[in-house]
């Protein structure tokens, strides 16, 4: 539990320091010193994209586009829950991102976690896991 943990707030740090709804984000911060410190822009862009790469090609290898949306489908199903109980609520645009964000973490550090996952369950190793 503790790796899938770590993959999720990794997750959820890459999307965050991509976007979210504070000043406190790449594009905010790309926006307003991109004519300052052009090659810092640069340099943290290329960051995420790699960033982006490695976390969408391991999730799609893993679970794919159909277990991608099984997975949103399953967490959405759970934030209705949670609505629908009175939990939370989506009155605030502010929570809209910070739920979307959870949600989007979450499907990514599933997909970086399946490998793991389904080794564990059946003792079987991927392909790629041979050269381990």
């Amino acid at each position: 539990m503790t790796g899938f943990l770590a993959r999720w707030v990794l997750a959820f740090g890459l999307l965050t320091a991509t976007y979210n709804p504070t000043p406190w984000n790449y594009l905010v911060w790309s926006r307003e010193n991109y004519s300052l410190q052009t090659p810092m822009v640069v340099l943290g862009g290329l960051l995420l994209i790699a960033g982006y790469i490695i976390y969408l090609r391991a999730t799609l290898r893993s679970i794919g586009l159909i277990g991608m949306g099984l997975v949103t489908a399953i967490v959405l199903a759970a934030v209705w829950v949670l609505l629908d109980q009175g939990f939370m609520s989506l009155d605030s645009p502010v929570v809209k991102i910070w739920i979307a964000l959870t949600i989007l973490s979450f499907v990514l550090g599933i997909g970086l976690s399946w490998s793991h996952v389904r080794r564990a369950i059946s003792g079987q190793s991927d392909m790629d896991d041979l050269s381990e």
